[in-house]
């Protein structure tokens, strides 16, 4: 009778705890990288801060004055990135996911980014020597990710298999290698990496890639345009999101707030398509 009993606790405890870490199929979730555009170069505006309870964002970082922690859900306001960040295109992707899905499905994204950073910061074998000649002004975004960007990445995103299930990866990144014609190999190394890492299959998660400032923009690194557009050649599940329309800022480098707006609202008319949704408008 005892040793009935004692099984009989340990199948409830056993229960109990995988239920209370059960990974939930209706919480989808994103990991987002790059540089200055993807960690939010402009600042948000009143519109920009309203909260939806179905979209969420993990913390990357320590942000004691927002009252958020490294490895914590919050509703996705921005700032995404790190504490004192913008605007990102990851904040109207998520709008645009949970404005179309059934009520039941969340999302959730992390926003790991570093302004002015090449793709190498992001490549897992060899990012210690970019590191080691970075600019002083780039170091101190470094810091808050312990000075591995890809690292911290991983670390969330293993965090978040807890709780969902990761569905895509966005990227905007390139202005720091335009020029490269070996860029899309490098993100391919970086992509399979993150696969390999998190034990993703490749068909079920897309990488989503966005352009540079177009050249109707003015945009100063727009030839890198034509260099992201062979990245679908390289990666099968490859997708380049498109910056023509998205109004940039007088630097040529960054988009307005309304700029990361479209580009955002695309990052995620795309992901629907992929997810099966048609007909997704965007503008």
């Amino acid at each position: 009778m005892k040793f009935k009993l004692s099984f009989s606790l340990l199948v409830v405890l056993f229960v109990m705890h995988t239920t209370a870490f059960a990974q939930d199929p209706n919480f989808y979730i994103f990991l987002c990288f790059g540089q200055s555009n993807m960690e939010g170069h402009t600042k948000f505006e009143p519109q920009d801060t309203t909260a939806n309870k179905r979209f969420m964002v993990m913390e990357a970082v320590d942000c004691p004055k927002l009252g958020r922690k490294k490895g914590e859900w919050y509703p996705a306001t921005p700032p995404l990135t790190r504490c004192n960040t913008g605007l990102t295109p990851a904040d109207y992707f998520g709008r645009t996911l949970v404005a179309t899905l059934p009520d039941n499905i969340k999302v959730g994204v992390i926003n790991v980014a570093v302004g002015g950073c090449k793709i190498e910061l992001f490549e897992k074998g060899s990012y210690q020597s970019y590191v080691a000649t970075a600019p002083s002004w780039m170091t101190a975004a470094l810091e808050p990710y312990n000075k591995n960007p890809y690292g911290r990445l991983v670390e969330m995103a293993k965090l978040t298999q807890k709780d969902g299930v990761i569905k895509g990866i966005l990227m905007h990144q390139g202005e720091s290698n335009t020029g490269d014609t070996t860029w899309p190999t490098k993100v391919k190394g970086v992509y399979e990496n993150l696969l390999k890492d998190l034990n993703l299959k490749p068909k079920a998660v897309p990488l989503l890639a966005g352009e540079m400032v177009s050249k109707e923009e003015g945009g100063k690194c727009a030839s890198m345009n034509a260099i992201i557009a062979h990245l679908p050649q390289v990666i099968s599940n490859a997708h380049v999101i498109s910056s023509e329309g998205c109004p940039a800022l007088e630097d040529q480098l960054h988009f307005t707030a309304e700029g990361y707006r479209k580009l955002g609202r695309r990052y995620g008319a795309k992901m629907l398509s992929l997810l099966g949704y048609k007909n997704i408008r965007t503008e």
